[in-house]
């Protein structure tokens, strides 16, 4: 049976994997200048993203159970990560999404745009990693 605390679970994979993929086709796109399709699809997975961190951040907060000793302790670290991830990948694609508007994309500012992007994507897979070491070390929702 489904109940409430499946919904985190369900949500989180998503926006790691988009957010990890949409910084790949970015990079790659900077690499290869000459394939605008790489840049337009990092931009819509990049917003996708945010999008899927913003669900998979509100299932943590409203969903999941308080926990006790290390494993509360674990927990406390995997939010602290999930929050920063929340706030870069908000930036970032607040950034991209003006520049893009403003059509302001200078090497420049498509540089400083990447370094956005990578900082929410460091965060993010550490906020997976932690995440990861809550089910498997601390058997959470086995």
């Amino acid at each position: 049976m489904l109940n409430s605390t499946h919904f985190h679970p369900m949500l989180v994979h998503f926006p790691i994997a988009i957010i990890t993929v949409g910084f790949l086709f970015d990079l790659f796109s900077m690499i290869i200048k000459k394939d605008p399709c790489l840049s337009k699809t990092g931009y819509w997975l990049q917003i996708i993203g945010m999008a899927g961190a913003i669900f998979a951040f509100g299932s943590g907060y409203f969903f999941t159970s308080p926990m006790e000793g290390e494993a509360g302790i674990m927990r406390e670290k995997h939010q602290l990560y999930a929050t920063m991830t929340l706030i870069s990948i908000i930036i970032s694609t607040v950034f991209r999404i003006a520049i893009t508007y403003l059509q302001k994309e200078t090497a420049g500012m498509r540089y400083l745009s990447l370094t956005l992007y990578f900082v929410a994507f460091v965060f993010v897979s550490i906020t997976g990693y932690l995440g990861g070491t809550l089910v498997i070390e601390y058997m959470i929702g086995l």
